[in-house]
């Protein structure tokens, strides 16, 4: 794996992404706080075990889940203008480094490429996986169904 450190915290950064990709990432991200936030509908959870997660990542947990992945946090928000409030911005997934782990990073790797900023935290020994830009939720939980339907293969 291609690994470049990401912070002083010791995470590393799995993905690449060009100083554009990053510039427009903080431009959409301005955007969307200057923005009124008008509530169309409410965001849809589902119980996964005792976690309340997005409806739209249910299937994709249930799904690592059987290929032995362990996840810890997961948020999606289909749409910013869903649900503005209670919304994650950025689609997003936590799994630890065990299991098919790595393999699963690396597949969502060549799978999303600069669609996702993926990391890992070896303190933690976890992986973090989200959208890179804002509105892309609903594109990257389409992604990671597939990258987890390569999983089981």
């Amino acid at each position: 794996m291609n690994q470049e450190r990401h912070d002083s915290s010791g995470e590393l950064l799995l993905s690449t992404h060009t100083p554009e990709q990053w510039r427009r990432r903080r431009q959409e991200l301005n955007e969307w706080i200057n923005r009124p936030k008008v509530r169309k509908e409410p965001k849809r959870t589902r119980l996964f075990g005792d976690t309340s997660v997005d409806e739209q990542l249910y299937p994709i947990l249930i799904q690592l889940q059987k290929a032995g992945l362990e996840t810890e946090f997961s948020c999606a928000g289909v749409s910013p203008l869903d649900e503005p409030v209670d919304h994650s911005l950025y689609a997003y997934l936590t799994f630890f480094a065990s299991g098919p782990a790595e393999k699963f990073a690396n597949i969502l790797m060549g799978t999303m490429r600069h669609r996702a900023l993926i990391t890992y935290e070896p303190a933690r020994q976890r992986y973090d996986v989200s959208s890179f830009f804002i509105g892309h939720n609903r594109s990257f939980c389409l992604l990671l169904q597939h990258s987890a339907d390569q999983l089981l293969i």
